[in-house]
Protein backbone atom coordinates (compact mmCIF):
# COMPACT_ATOMS: atom_id res chain seq x y z
CA UNK A 1 0.00 0.00 0.00
CA UNK A 2 2.01 2.60 -1.14
CA UNK A 3 1.47 5.92 -3.53
CA UNK A 4 3.32 3.87 -6.14
CA UNK A 5 0.50 1.12 -6.53
CA UNK A 6 -0.90 0.83 -9.59
CA UNK A 7 -4.64 1.56 -9.53
CA UNK A 8 -5.73 -1.60 -11.39
CA UNK A 9 -3.84 -3.41 -7.97
CA UNK A 10 -5.09 -1.05 -5.16
CA UNK A 11 -9.27 -1.48 -6.89
CA UNK A 12 -8.20 -5.26 -7.01
CA UNK A 13 -7.01 -5.41 -3.50
CA UNK A 14 -9.65 -3.37 -2.13
CA UNK A 15 -12.42 -5.51 -4.18
CA UNK A 16 -10.88 -8.79 -2.91
CA UNK A 17 -10.82 -7.50 0.83
CA UNK A 18 -14.79 -6.35 0.56
CA UNK A 19 -15.82 -9.64 -1.07
CA UNK A 20 -13.63 -11.92 1.78
CA UNK A 21 -15.49 -9.55 4.39
CA UNK A 22 -18.83 -10.69 3.40
CA UNK A 23 -20.14 -7.11 2.37
CA UNK A 24 -20.97 -7.65 -1.38
CA UNK A 25 -21.75 -10.90 -3.66
CA UNK A 26 -20.14 -12.61 -6.46
CA UNK A 27 -21.74 -10.02 -8.89
CA UNK A 28 -22.53 -6.61 -6.87
CA UNK A 29 -20.62 -3.20 -6.38
CA UNK A 30 -17.81 -1.40 -8.27
CA UNK A 31 -14.82 1.00 -7.23
CA UNK A 32 -13.09 3.28 -9.11
CA UNK A 33 -10.35 5.92 -8.90
CA UNK A 34 -9.99 9.40 -10.69
CA UNK A 35 -6.40 10.42 -12.04
CA UNK A 36 -5.15 14.11 -11.60
CA UNK A 37 -5.74 14.51 -15.73
CA UNK A 38 -9.52 13.16 -15.32
CA UNK A 39 -8.91 9.57 -16.20
CA UNK A 40 -11.22 6.82 -14.42
CA UNK A 41 -10.08 3.66 -13.68
CA UNK A 42 -13.24 1.04 -12.88
CA UNK A 43 -14.16 -2.45 -11.93
CA UNK A 44 -15.86 -4.09 -14.90
CA UNK A 45 -19.45 -5.28 -15.55
CA UNK A 46 -20.72 -8.56 -14.38
CA UNK A 47 -17.58 -10.54 -13.65
CA UNK A 48 -17.20 -12.46 -10.46
CA UNK A 49 -15.53 -9.80 -7.72
CA UNK A 50 -14.02 -12.83 -5.78
CA UNK A 51 -11.83 -13.10 -8.90
CA UNK A 52 -10.69 -10.40 -10.59
CA UNK A 53 -7.12 -10.04 -12.56
CA UNK A 54 -4.70 -6.89 -12.70
CA UNK A 55 -6.59 -6.94 -16.80
CA UNK A 56 -10.14 -7.08 -15.93
CA UNK A 57 -9.93 -3.80 -14.53
CA UNK A 58 -11.50 -0.65 -17.17
CA UNK A 59 -9.70 2.49 -18.02
CA UNK A 60 -12.25 4.99 -18.89
CA UNK A 61 -10.12 8.28 -20.47
CA UNK A 62 -11.58 11.77 -19.91
CA UNK A 63 -12.29 11.96 -23.46
CA UNK A 64 -14.59 8.76 -23.36
CA UNK A 65 -12.53 6.64 -24.46
CA UNK A 66 -12.70 3.13 -23.32
CA UNK A 67 -9.64 0.68 -22.75
CA UNK A 68 -9.66 -2.76 -21.33
CA UNK A 69 -11.04 -6.35 -22.24
CA UNK A 70 -14.75 -5.43 -20.30
CA UNK A 71 -17.05 -3.01 -19.96
CA UNK A 72 -16.72 -0.62 -17.49
CA UNK A 73 -19.35 -1.15 -14.59
CA UNK A 74 -22.97 -0.44 -15.41
CA UNK A 75 -22.66 1.85 -12.33
CA UNK A 76 -19.97 4.55 -14.33
CA UNK A 77 -22.66 6.86 -14.65
CA UNK A 78 -23.04 7.48 -10.95
CA UNK A 79 -19.42 7.60 -10.49
CA UNK A 80 -19.00 10.49 -13.03
CA UNK A 81 -21.34 12.34 -11.86
CA UNK A 82 -20.16 12.29 -8.28
CA UNK A 83 -16.62 13.14 -9.69
CA UNK A 84 -18.62 15.66 -11.71
CA UNK A 85 -19.85 17.18 -8.34
CA UNK A 86 -17.37 17.17 -5.93
CA UNK A 87 -13.83 17.21 -7.68
CA UNK A 88 -12.51 16.60 -3.62
CA UNK A 89 -13.47 12.89 -3.94
CA UNK A 90 -10.92 10.58 -5.63
CA UNK A 91 -12.50 7.72 -5.18
CA UNK A 92 -15.81 5.68 -4.73
CA UNK A 93 -16.45 2.50 -3.21
CA UNK A 94 -20.38 0.70 -3.87
CA UNK A 95 -21.49 -1.86 -2.88
CA UNK A 96 -24.76 -4.06 -1.03
CA UNK A 97 -23.27 -4.82 2.59
CA UNK A 98 -26.45 -6.37 4.92
CA UNK A 99 -27.11 -3.94 7.23
CA UNK A 100 -26.78 -1.26 5.48
CA UNK A 101 -29.61 -2.51 2.66
CA UNK A 102 -31.64 -3.12 5.95
CA UNK A 103 -31.54 0.76 6.19
CA UNK A 104 -31.72 1.32 2.39
CA UNK A 105 -34.98 -1.11 2.35
CA UNK A 106 -36.81 0.60 5.11
CA UNK A 107 -36.09 4.36 4.15
CA UNK A 108 -33.31 5.29 6.51
CA UNK A 109 -30.10 6.56 7.82
CA UNK A 110 -27.93 4.74 10.60
CA UNK A 111 -26.96 7.03 13.03
CA UNK A 112 -23.40 7.52 12.94
CA UNK A 113 -23.48 9.35 16.29
CA UNK A 114 -23.66 5.74 18.33
CA UNK A 115 -20.08 5.63 18.37
CA UNK A 116 -17.49 9.08 18.24
CA UNK A 117 -15.66 7.46 15.78
CA UNK A 118 -18.30 6.57 13.26
CA UNK A 119 -19.26 10.27 13.41
CA UNK A 120 -15.93 11.50 13.01
CA UNK A 121 -15.23 8.87 9.72
CA UNK A 122 -18.27 8.94 8.36
CA UNK A 123 -19.81 12.19 8.89
CA UNK A 124 -23.90 12.97 8.06
CA UNK A 125 -25.36 10.17 6.01
CA UNK A 126 -27.06 11.29 3.02
CA UNK A 127 -30.04 9.40 1.32
CA UNK A 128 -30.81 9.69 -2.37
CA UNK A 129 -33.80 8.57 -3.82
CA UNK A 130 -34.42 5.53 -5.73
CA UNK A 131 -33.97 5.63 -9.85
CA UNK A 132 -33.32 2.50 -12.18
CA UNK A 133 -29.65 1.14 -11.69
CA UNK A 134 -27.09 2.60 -14.46
CA UNK A 135 -29.49 5.05 -15.48
CA UNK A 136 -28.47 8.94 -15.47
CA UNK A 137 -31.55 9.69 -13.45
CA UNK A 138 -29.47 7.63 -10.50
CA UNK A 139 -26.16 8.99 -10.92
CA UNK A 140 -28.05 12.61 -10.83
CA UNK A 141 -29.71 11.84 -7.72
CA UNK A 142 -26.11 10.66 -5.83
CA UNK A 143 -24.51 13.46 -7.20
CA UNK A 144 -26.97 15.75 -5.91
CA UNK A 145 -27.01 14.26 -2.55
CA UNK A 146 -23.31 14.32 -2.34
CA UNK A 147 -23.11 18.11 -3.89
CA UNK A 148 -24.62 18.53 -0.80
CA UNK A 149 -21.11 17.84 1.43
CA UNK A 150 -21.82 13.91 2.65
CA UNK A 151 -19.10 11.33 2.23
CA UNK A 152 -21.52 8.40 2.82
CA UNK A 153 -24.74 7.97 0.92
CA UNK A 154 -27.32 5.38 1.51
CA UNK A 155 -29.77 4.31 -1.86
CA UNK A 156 -32.61 3.70 -1.41
CA UNK A 157 -33.57 0.15 -1.84
CA UNK A 158 -30.23 -0.48 -3.30
CA UNK A 159 -27.31 -0.43 -1.39
CA UNK A 160 -24.50 2.44 0.26
CA UNK A 161 -22.35 4.42 -2.25
CA UNK A 162 -19.13 6.29 0.27
CA UNK A 163 -16.02 8.70 -1.36
CA UNK A 164 -12.49 10.07 -0.05
CA UNK A 165 -9.77 11.78 -1.43
CA UNK A 166 -7.97 7.87 -1.94
CA UNK A 167 -9.55 4.71 -1.84
CA UNK A 168 -8.22 3.52 1.39
CA UNK A 169 -10.66 6.69 2.95
CA UNK A 170 -13.27 5.78 1.10
CA UNK A 171 -12.88 2.24 2.18
CA UNK A 172 -13.08 3.32 5.69
CA UNK A 173 -15.88 5.22 5.52
CA UNK A 174 -17.60 2.35 3.93
CA UNK A 175 -16.49 -0.18 6.52
CA UNK A 176 -17.13 2.63 9.44
CA UNK A 177 -20.93 2.79 8.25
CA UNK A 178 -21.76 -0.86 7.82
CA UNK A 179 -20.19 -1.09 11.25
CA UNK A 180 -22.51 1.46 12.54
CA UNK A 181 -25.19 0.16 11.08
CA UNK A 182 -25.00 -3.85 12.57
CA UNK A 183 -24.39 -2.04 16.04
CA UNK A 184 -27.61 -0.19 15.74
CA UNK A 185 -29.88 -3.05 14.53
CA UNK A 186 -27.91 -5.24 17.44
CA UNK A 187 -28.52 -2.92 20.18
CA UNK A 188 -32.18 -2.79 18.93
CA UNK A 189 -32.68 -6.21 20.21
CA UNK A 190 -31.75 -5.08 23.58
CA UNK A 191 -33.35 -1.96 24.33
CA UNK A 192 -33.36 1.92 23.55
CA UNK A 193 -30.41 3.23 21.79
CA UNK A 194 -27.99 5.96 23.46
CA UNK A 195 -26.85 8.22 21.08
CA UNK A 196 -23.74 10.57 21.51
CA UNK A 197 -24.45 14.30 21.35
CA UNK A 198 -22.87 16.74 19.73
CA UNK A 199 -20.36 18.09 22.27
CA UNK A 200 -19.20 14.60 23.01
CA UNK A 201 -18.08 13.74 18.98
CA UNK A 202 -14.68 15.69 18.22
CA UNK A 203 -13.83 17.10 14.52
CA UNK A 204 -13.62 14.93 11.56
CA UNK A 205 -10.94 12.65 11.78
CA UNK A 206 -8.81 12.71 8.57
CA UNK A 207 -8.78 9.68 6.82
CA UNK A 208 -5.59 8.96 4.76
CA UNK A 209 -3.29 6.19 3.17
CA UNK A 210 -1.69 3.73 5.85
CA UNK A 211 1.77 5.76 7.19
CA UNK A 212 -0.12 8.82 7.10
CA UNK A 213 0.75 9.10 11.03
CA UNK A 214 4.30 7.91 12.27
CA UNK A 215 5.14 5.01 10.81
CA UNK A 216 9.06 5.69 10.90
CA UNK A 217 11.24 2.91 11.25
CA UNK A 218 13.26 2.56 14.41
CA UNK A 219 17.20 3.07 14.33
CA UNK A 220 17.76 1.75 18.10
CA UNK A 221 18.74 -1.55 19.06
CA UNK A 222 15.90 -3.65 19.80
CA UNK A 223 15.98 -6.71 21.11
CA UNK A 224 14.49 -10.02 20.70
CA UNK A 225 11.47 -9.76 23.38
CA UNK A 226 10.52 -6.65 21.90
CA UNK A 227 10.53 -8.16 18.37
CA UNK A 228 8.44 -11.12 19.40
CA UNK A 229 6.08 -8.43 20.94
CA UNK A 230 5.39 -6.24 17.91
CA UNK A 231 5.06 -9.82 16.11
CA UNK A 232 2.31 -11.11 18.79
CA UNK A 233 0.76 -7.35 18.43
CA UNK A 234 0.69 -7.45 14.90
CA UNK A 235 -0.29 -10.70 14.18
CA UNK A 236 -3.33 -10.36 17.37
CA UNK A 237 -4.71 -7.15 15.70
CA UNK A 238 -4.65 -8.56 12.83
CA UNK A 239 -6.59 -11.86 13.57
CA UNK A 240 -8.89 -9.31 15.55
CA UNK A 241 -9.81 -7.76 12.22
CA UNK A 242 -10.53 -11.16 10.76
CA UNK A 243 -12.60 -12.14 13.49
CA UNK A 244 -14.73 -8.70 13.25
CA UNK A 245 -13.43 -7.93 16.88
CA UNK A 246 -11.83 -4.52 15.03
CA UNK A 247 -12.40 -2.47 12.22
CA UNK A 248 -10.01 -1.00 9.84
CA UNK A 249 -10.02 2.44 11.74
CA UNK A 250 -11.44 1.22 15.34
CA UNK A 251 -9.26 -0.84 17.75
CA UNK A 252 -5.73 -0.83 19.73
CA UNK A 253 -3.53 -3.34 21.59
CA UNK A 254 -0.68 -3.08 23.78
CA UNK A 255 1.41 -5.30 25.76
CA UNK A 256 3.81 -4.39 28.52
CA UNK A 257 7.64 -4.48 27.48
CA UNK A 258 9.05 -3.40 31.00
CA UNK A 259 8.13 -1.54 34.25
CA UNK A 260 8.83 1.65 32.37
CA UNK A 261 8.01 0.59 28.72
CA UNK A 262 5.10 -0.90 26.88
CA UNK A 263 4.52 -1.40 22.63
CA UNK A 264 1.19 -0.16 21.41
CA UNK A 265 -0.89 -0.02 17.89
CA UNK A 266 -0.46 3.48 16.29
CA UNK A 267 -3.03 5.89 15.55
CA UNK A 268 -5.24 5.95 12.62
CA UNK A 269 -3.55 3.01 10.89
CA UNK A 270 -5.56 0.45 8.91
CA UNK A 271 -6.00 -2.59 11.58
CA UNK A 272 -5.37 -4.90 8.62
CA UNK A 273 -1.84 -3.97 7.24
CA UNK A 274 0.11 -3.28 10.57
CA UNK A 275 3.76 -3.60 10.16
CA UNK A 276 6.12 -4.29 13.08
CA UNK A 277 7.85 -1.33 12.47
CA UNK A 278 4.56 0.36 12.99
CA UNK A 279 4.09 -0.39 16.68
CA UNK A 280 4.97 2.56 18.69
CA UNK A 281 6.92 2.09 22.19
CA UNK A 282 6.08 4.28 25.07
CA UNK A 283 8.71 4.77 27.33
CA UNK A 284 8.09 6.40 31.08
CA UNK A 285 4.84 7.86 28.97
CA UNK A 286 6.76 9.56 25.96
CA UNK A 287 6.23 7.72 22.22
CA UNK A 288 9.52 7.00 19.89
CA UNK A 289 10.38 9.62 17.81
CA UNK A 290 8.55 10.08 14.64
CA UNK A 291 5.67 8.24 15.56
CA UNK A 292 2.10 8.81 16.95
CA UNK A 293 0.67 6.17 19.31
CA UNK A 294 -3.43 5.04 19.82
CA UNK A 295 -5.49 7.89 21.63
CA UNK A 296 -5.81 5.13 24.42
CA UNK A 297 -2.13 5.32 25.26
CA UNK A 298 -2.94 7.32 28.63
CA UNK A 299 -5.02 4.95 29.83
CA UNK A 300 -3.04 1.84 28.56
CA UNK A 301 0.02 3.84 30.49
CA UNK A 302 -2.16 3.94 33.74
CA UNK A 303 -3.38 0.24 34.40
CA UNK A 304 0.33 -0.87 33.61
CA UNK A 305 1.10 1.59 36.48
CA UNK A 306 -1.33 0.53 39.04
CA UNK A 307 -1.85 -3.13 37.99
CA UNK A 308 1.03 -5.19 37.92
CA UNK A 309 -0.32 -8.72 37.06
CA UNK A 310 -1.66 -6.82 33.58
CA UNK A 311 0.62 -7.97 30.89
CA UNK A 312 -1.86 -6.55 27.62
CA UNK A 313 -4.75 -4.23 27.26
CA UNK A 314 -7.18 -4.79 24.30
CA UNK A 315 -9.70 -2.13 22.92
CA UNK A 316 -12.17 -3.49 20.20
CA UNK A 317 -14.89 -3.07 19.17
CA UNK A 318 -16.77 -6.06 18.27
CA UNK A 319 -20.18 -5.69 17.08
CA UNK A 320 -22.86 -7.70 19.78
CA UNK A 321 -20.47 -6.12 22.71
CA UNK A 322 -20.61 -2.75 21.80
CA UNK A 323 -24.28 -3.28 21.23
CA UNK A 324 -24.27 -3.44 24.91
CA UNK A 325 -21.81 -0.69 25.12
CA UNK A 326 -24.53 1.75 23.48
CA UNK A 327 -27.42 0.98 25.69
CA UNK A 328 -28.37 0.29 29.29
CA UNK A 329 -28.55 -3.53 29.04
CA UNK A 330 -26.50 -6.16 31.44
CA UNK A 331 -24.26 -8.13 30.03
CA UNK A 332 -24.89 -10.77 32.11
CA UNK A 333 -22.06 -13.59 31.88
CA UNK A 334 -23.71 -16.26 34.06
CA UNK A 335 -24.60 -18.15 30.49
CA UNK A 336 -22.44 -20.80 30.53
CA UNK A 337 -18.75 -21.55 32.45
CA UNK A 338 -16.44 -20.54 29.83
CA UNK A 339 -18.26 -17.34 30.10
CA UNK A 340 -18.43 -16.90 33.70
CA UNK A 341 -14.86 -18.00 34.09
CA UNK A 342 -12.98 -16.18 31.34
CA UNK A 343 -15.10 -12.77 31.77
CA UNK A 344 -16.34 -12.51 35.64
CA UNK A 345 -18.91 -9.90 36.17
CA UNK A 346 -18.49 -7.45 33.10
CA UNK A 347 -18.02 -3.72 34.52
CA UNK A 348 -18.64 -0.63 32.79
CA UNK A 349 -17.28 2.73 32.14
CA UNK A 350 -18.59 6.24 31.06
CA UNK A 351 -18.75 7.60 28.19
CA UNK A 352 -14.86 9.53 27.78
CA UNK A 353 -12.67 7.27 30.09
CA UNK A 354 -10.81 5.78 27.22
CA UNK A 355 -9.13 9.28 26.43
CA UNK A 356 -8.59 10.43 29.64
CA UNK A 357 -6.00 10.07 31.94
CA UNK A 358 -7.03 6.67 32.36
CA UNK A 359 -6.86 6.46 36.63
CA UNK A 360 -10.68 5.60 36.82
CA UNK A 361 -10.22 2.63 34.44
CA UNK A 362 -7.20 1.87 35.96
CA UNK A 363 -7.89 0.79 39.66
CA UNK A 364 -10.50 -1.18 38.12
CA UNK A 365 -8.88 -3.43 35.19
CA UNK A 366 -7.69 -5.79 36.74
CA UNK A 367 -7.16 -9.45 35.89
CA UNK A 368 -9.96 -10.93 38.40
CA UNK A 369 -12.04 -8.29 36.54
CA UNK A 370 -11.01 -8.27 33.28
CA UNK A 371 -13.43 -6.70 31.55
CA UNK A 372 -15.41 -3.11 31.18
CA UNK A 373 -18.22 -2.03 28.70
CA UNK A 374 -17.09 1.82 27.62
CA UNK A 375 -20.22 3.73 26.79
CA UNK A 376 -20.42 4.23 23.22
CA UNK A 377 -16.97 3.47 22.74
CA UNK A 378 -16.98 -0.44 22.42
CA UNK A 379 -15.16 -2.56 25.18
CA UNK A 380 -11.72 -3.19 27.32
CA UNK A 381 -10.01 -6.15 28.21
CA UNK A 382 -7.17 -7.18 29.93
CA UNK A 383 -4.89 -10.02 30.23
CA UNK A 384 -1.90 -11.46 31.46
CA UNK A 385 -0.21 -12.15 27.58
CA UNK A 386 -1.46 -10.88 24.69
CA UNK A 387 -3.41 -14.31 23.49
CA UNK A 388 -4.76 -14.30 27.28
CA UNK A 389 -6.41 -11.03 26.78
CA UNK A 390 -7.46 -11.76 22.61
CA UNK A 391 -8.51 -15.47 24.16
CA UNK A 392 -10.96 -13.16 26.28
CA UNK A 393 -11.92 -10.71 23.98
CA UNK A 394 -12.91 -14.11 21.97
CA UNK A 395 -15.18 -15.57 24.67
CA UNK A 396 -16.70 -11.77 25.27
CA UNK A 397 -18.26 -11.95 21.82
CA UNK A 398 -19.16 -15.04 21.56
CA UNK A 399 -21.25 -14.28 24.92
CA UNK A 400 -22.79 -11.16 23.76
CA UNK A 401 -23.79 -12.84 20.60
CA UNK A 402 -25.52 -15.80 22.11
CA UNK A 403 -27.33 -13.85 24.54
CA UNK A 404 -28.42 -11.19 21.75
CA UNK A 405 -29.76 -14.33 19.67
CA UNK A 406 -31.34 -15.67 22.81
CA UNK A 407 -34.18 -13.04 22.24
CA UNK A 408 -35.94 -14.44 19.81
CA UNK A 409 -36.41 -17.56 21.54
CA UNK A 410 -37.12 -16.15 25.10
CA UNK A 411 -36.23 -15.06 28.25
CA UNK A 412 -32.08 -15.89 29.63
CA UNK A 413 -32.39 -18.01 32.25
CA UNK A 414 -28.72 -17.47 33.90
CA UNK A 415 -27.13 -20.44 35.78
CA UNK A 416 -27.89 -20.30 39.47
CA UNK A 417 -25.87 -19.06 42.70
CA UNK A 418 -25.25 -22.30 43.58
CA UNK A 419 -23.30 -22.89 39.97
CA UNK A 420 -21.62 -19.90 40.57
CA UNK A 421 -19.97 -20.45 43.80
CA UNK A 422 -18.86 -24.02 42.47
CA UNK A 423 -17.19 -22.47 39.66
CA UNK A 424 -15.63 -19.78 42.12
CA UNK A 425 -14.40 -22.57 43.86
CA UNK A 426 -13.08 -24.54 41.34
CA UNK A 427 -11.23 -22.15 39.00
CA UNK A 428 -11.19 -19.02 40.94
CA UNK A 429 -7.76 -19.16 43.31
Amino acid sequence: MTALEHPRDELLRFMDRIYRLRMTTTSGGNLSIREDNGDVWITPARLDKGALRRDDVVLVKADGTIEGRHRPSSELPFHQAIYAARPDIRSIVHAHPVALVAFSICRQVPDVRVLNQSARICGEVGFAPYALPGSSALGRNIAETFAKGHHCVVLENHGVVTGGDCLQSAFDRFETLEFAAKTVIKASHLGAVRYLGDSQIGAPASVGRRGSFGGAPTTRAVGSREKELRRQIVDFVRRSYQQRLMISTQGALSARLSETEFLITPHRVDRNHLAAEDIVLITNGEPESGQTPSSSTASHRAIYQQQPGVEAVINAYPVNATAFSVTDSDLDTRTIPESYIFLRDVQRSPFGSRVGDGRELADRMRIDQPIMLLDNDGVMVVGTSVLDAFDRLEVLESTAEAMINSRALGPLVPMSDAVIDELKAAFFK
